[in-house]
């Protein structure tokens, strides 16, 4: 590879760079900033007054050729200034002798079209760990861990910290970035995304970035090994492996782990599941970060530069045009339009309609869409949990479909990966009896309608005041209908209404049993359920005992008991029994309990039996575990 076209790659690609980093301090000025600038000089600074302090550490860390980045070069009085440091000795110019870091990078939505208000942060932190010694290691990540928290009580964008290996990014092993999102199950797919979606916060330049000729095909190794033996060779490139192809079999892998991850983040999953069934489909076919990586290059830099996320979506809806059902087609728009939460045909254009814009008219939205989807965060309750099923109901059959491909294909996944998904899934989707169903609402901040219980027949509903003819739940019995609107995050004590009735049951009293499932048990959200929970046989791990709840005339005699209780699966029932007796009998019989199982009480205050009956109950439950 001629030294004039890798350097002119690197002019090319360092220009493509700093316009991502700019449109990352546009889109948020304050964090984009202190992620960009601050976050580097803090890595390679150690003083008592700064955060990330490091006691007795010999020499600070630096990030390569930091002295070198203007731009920090430029603040760095400006971040002493910050934390009132007046030692003029204090100076990322002057390199220290501590260990390097080889660079600091963003992977993700992060300064593209696709960042969005709720986007986060993750970065890697590049080092070469053969030359570190045990202690300078664990001093690196004593460091991480105190800038990390210091940032997050600085900034909006939740952060994430990867410490990577040069060696492992570049032999594709991930299994220490992130469970959720690795494991057995993507290794190439994950540096696909890397290569395709990353800044160069600071430091070296992945080589494979300017590893490209147009003309002719370039040996990534030759090229590297004949830049480190040359004299006009650069030491600002870092190898972190080539990425000539991926195996089907870690698309397949990725795609089970993006079904994994659509259970809390649907809009998301969706389309990533749609590029690797795009990649399944099309083995043969050139990678999209190869193509993104040749539109670069191809594209003139004193326009606005191609964006991966931009380049993604155009790559997705020019394969599907033409091979998906018409209606399944105008969903992948709108569940673009929403991911990247663009707000065309209104008066507050910003740069992301102006880049996106030509796309939409490519692959047209009708005008009344785009005045609906533009409401999206005041949709009526029972729209969002209607677009919210179709999601779901969507992504399974994607699913389906990149299962039908993969079968036949020997598997890689390791065999506890897959016990881990498939028990994660049944957890969101099977039904079982006593069990709240979880809604799949399709927005994390859907404004909450008034939500009014009535009685009928034996029967409780709540309706919505959306105007919607079929209840949101019904169900003979009012505890069951409370817990399902808490597990599921609609539950708003200041919204909650009932009609007159002839029941005993008072709003005051939903409201505070309301309250107690909330604080016992939280909402659904399978994502916060670590991992090896799903390698353990289900046991309950929380139970809430309700006693007599609708019962106007107290008694010592208990002859309703309402139990609702949760597994380490992060699924929730609720059952009903006439006698403590026939409770115990269930726990002893039916139901594998945690040994350290948490258990709590509710009964209502007026009841003029309640310090008995909550003692007697106690008694009975703790008896039963002595005996086991």
């Amino acid at each position: 590879m001629l030294p004039v076209t890798l350097q002119n790659n690197k002019k090319h690609y360092l220009a493509y760079n700093a316009w991502r980093k700019k449109y990352f301090i546009n889109n948020t000025p304050k964090d984009g900033s202190i992620i960009l600038h601050l976050l580097p000089w803090l890595l390679s600074v150690n003083h008592p007054g700064v955060p990330g302090y490091v006691q007795d550490l010999t020499n600070a860390f630096h990030v390569f050729q930091i002295e070198n980045n203007n731009d920090i070069m430029r603040m760095e009085n400006e971040f002493k200034g910050r934390f009132n440091i007046k030692d003029e000795r204090l100076s990322v110019r002057y390199p220290s002798h501590g260990e390097l870091i080889e660079g600091i990078y963003t992977i993700g939505s992060i300064g593209t079209i696709s960042q969005t208000s709720r986007s986060d942060c993750d970065i890697w932190i590049c080092i070469d760990r053969s030359r570190y010694a045990d202690n300078a290691l664990e001093n690196l990540n004593r460091k991480i861990n105190l800038i990390k928290g210091w940032l997050d009580g600085q900034i909006r964008i939740p952060v994430y910290f990867f410490l990577t290996d040069v060696e492992d990014v570049r032999l594709c092993k991930f299994g220490h970035i992130d469970f959720e999102s690795s494991g057995s199950a993507q290794k190439k797919v994950l540096k696909e995304e890397f290569y395709r979606t990353s800044i160069v916060v600071c430091g070296k330049i992945p080589f494979w970035w300017v590893c490209y000729d147009p003309i002719e095909r370039v040996n990534y190794a030759d090229a590297f090994q004949e830049n480190q033996r040359s004299d006009f060779g650069q030491p600002d490139f870092i190898d972190l492996g080539d990425l000539e192809s991926v195996d089907r079999t870690e698309f397949y892998g990725a795609a089970l782990w993006q079904l994994n991850k659509s259970l809390t983040h649907p809009l998301k999953s969706i389309i990533k599941m749609l590029l690797l069934k795009m990649f399944l489909e099309t083995p043969d076919e050139e990678l999209v970060s190869h193509k993104f990586r040749r539109k670069v290059y191809e594209s003139n830099l004193t326009k606005t530069p191609v964006d991966p996320s931009l380049f993604t979506m155009q790559e997705v809806l020019q394969y599907y045009s033409g091979r998906m059902r018409p209606d399944y087609f105008e969903f992948i728009k709108k569940c673009f339009y929403l991911r990247y939460e663009m707000k065309l045909l209104t008066g507050a254009q910003t740069l992301k309609e102006e880049v996106a814009a030509d796309v939409f008219k490519q692959f047209r939205l009708e005008r009344d869409d785009i005045y609906n989807l533009n409401e999206f965060e005041v949709w009526p309750l029972w729209e969002h949990i209607h677009f919210g099923g179709l999601m779901f109901e969507f992504v399974t059959d994607i699913y389906r479909d990149i299962a039908a491909i993969q079968k036949g294909i020997p598997g890689i996944i390791d065999p506890e990966d897959l016990t881990i998904i498939g028990r994660k899934l049944a957890s969101s989707m099977d039904a079982k009896n006593f069990k709240l169903p979880p809604l799949h609402i399709s927005s994390e901040n859907t404004k909450l309608p008034v939500l009014t219980f009535s009685h009928s027949s034996g029967l409780w509903q709540v309706r919505s005041s959306d105007i919607r003819e079929e209840p949101i739940i019904g169900n003979e019995d009012i505890i069951f209908c409370l817990a399902y609107l808490i597990w599921n995050g609609i539950f708003d004590p200041a919204q909650i209404r009932m009609q007159p009735n002839q029941t005993s049951v008072t709003i005051q009293e939903i409201l505070n049993l309301g309250r107690t499932i909330r604080d016992t048990f939280g909402v659904y959200d399978i994502a916060r359920v670590h991992f090896s929970r799903f390698l353990e046989e289900e046991k309950i791990d929380k139970i809430l005992i309700a006693i007599s709840f609708e019962e106007a005339d107290f008694t010592m005699d208990v002859r309703d008991i309402r139990v609702i209780y949760k597994n380490n699966w992060e699924e929730i029932f609720v059952r009903r029994f006439p006698t403590l007796e026939r409770l115990k009998m269930f726990l002893q019989k039916n139901a594998t309990v945690s040994s350290r199982m948490e258990t709590h009480y509710y009964i209502q205050r007026n009841n003029k039996y309640y310090e008995k009956i909550i003692e007697r109950t106690k008694n009975m439950i703790a008896q039963m575990f002595m005996k086991r």
